[in-house]
């Protein structure tokens, strides 16, 4: 990003110097052209200078205004993981991330925080997100209505609150909020809305869930993206063990890029979409 900044300044600054050159060759011509005494063509030749000046003001002022913009500009990382807490999978990520002093989003399944209590407390303690990510992670009971969908989410809530005693607003729909059971509705939204619950799918898919047995190389190419700001879905389950090969090189390529890491908080803006009908 820096380079590129510097690369349009250098070329601005060229363009400039050249059009400052070429203004005062046409100034100097100007003033051998102009008759002693002669008041109109003297007139002419003050205003002139006047409207030269001024266009060079206003071309510096657009130029730095716009790269002091782009220099402030941040592109942004959510890394979040579904289906913890699960063991030592979920551990060994908090290990890495903690290492490498990023915070993430976990999206957590209710019925697998029994047993699991002080990794829950770790990942608060440590500045990540909770997230709810329903109670059974079962597409037959949550999708048969939405009445059971906010139920488990509430539960899962609930059982997070117990633990480090805050309550989540944020949620993941399992297997995202348009998958081959489910799509998501205005009716659905609306009911999460009422009950101060924000939805967040993702942009980038690290493919770990789908198959996480496959490649830890695949994955690292699955979550490299150069949007301005990327949701990265990675999973910290007990089969994502190929999930926790990945995450340093996947950190390494964001921190290499400039990319600032953040975790979902109730500020953070929705991301989720309708599918047409």
């Amino acid at each position: 990003m820096i380079f590129i900044i510097l690369d349009t300044l250098k070329k601005r600054l060229i363009l400039l110097n050249i059009l400052i050159k070429f203004q005062f060759l046409h100034i100097i011509f100007l003033y051998k052209t102009i008759n002693e005494g002669d008041y109109m063509n003297l007139k002419f030749f003050k205003k002139y200078i006047s409207v030269i000046v001024m266009i060079i003001t206003i071309t510096n002022y657009q130029m730095f205004t716009t790269i002091n913009v782009n220099a402030t500009e941040k592109k942004i990382i959510y890394l979040t993981f579904d289906d913890g807490p699960a063991g030592k999978v979920t551990k060994d990520i908090l290990d890495i991330l903690k290492k490498n002093s990023v915070p993430a989003t976990f999206f957590l399944i209710g019925d697998q925080i029994k047993g699991q209590e002080d990794l829950i407390k770790r990942m608060y303690a440590e500045g990540h997100s909770l997230g709810l990510h329903s109670m059974s992670h079962k597409k037959n009971r949550l999708y048969s209505s939405n009445e059971s969908f906010l139920k488990e989410m509430l539960n899962a809530q609930e059982a997070i609150n117990s633990i480090v005693g805050i309550k989540p607003t944020i949620l993941r729909f399992p297997f995202g909020c348009n998958n081959n059971y489910y799509k998501i509705s205005q009716s659905m939204v609306d009911l999460l809305h009422q009950n101060n619950l924000k939805i967040y799918d993702w942009n980038t898919d690290s493919g770990d869930g789908a198959n996480p047995n496959a490649s830890p190389s695949l994955f690292i190419k699955n979550s490299r993206s150069d949007k301005d700001c990327v949701l990265l879905l990675m999973h910290c389950a007990y089969m994502s063990k190929n999930s926790v090969k990945a995450l340093p090189d996947i950190i390494k390529y964001y921190k290499d890029n400039g990319y600032e890491f953040k975790a979902i908080d109730e500020n953070t803006p929705e991301e989720f979409h309708f599918m047409k009908k």
